[in-house]
């Protein structure tokens, strides 16, 4: 086999090899994306029941203008997109997080999605 020919069986084998580890990197990136926005979506719906948690009157079970008390339900608290939690709920606001099952930014820790509520709005964060 002649010299130009090895060099094309190289360059053919170095492209190929090259194309799977670009393939594999787009493939865990749209992974990681798609379960950020899931998260992310989940987290606009439990922001909705804080808001409407903390306009309820405290005699109908709310926080009456405050988000101090706010808790998730049992069932909300895990579902097939990750894990979410309430952090730093205050008189004028709560955090919510989520932790998903897909690697982060950093390739070692999962998807982190926080969202802070107010009382009209909600602000989403991605953390990882």
């Amino acid at each position: 086999m002649g010299s130009q020919q090895q060099l094309l069986i190289i360059v053919g084998v170095l492209m190929v090899g090259l194309s799977i580890a670009i393939g594999v990197t787009l493939f865990v990136d749209s992974a990681s994306a798609s379960n950020r926005d899931a998260i992310a979506t989940d987290l606009e719906s439990y922001a909705a029941r804080a808001q409407v948690y903390f306009r309820r009157p405290r005699s109908l079970g709310g926080g009456g203008n405050s988000f101090v008390g706010f808790r998730l339900s049992y069932g909300s608290l895990k579902n097939s997109n990750g894990i979410f939690s309430v952090h730093d709920a205050a008189s004028t606001s709560v955090v919510i997080e989520g932790i998903g099952h897909e690697t982060g930014y950093d390739r070692t820790n999962p998807v982190k999605v926080a969202m802070t509520v107010l009382a009209d709005t909600m602000t989403v964060a991605e953390l990882n």
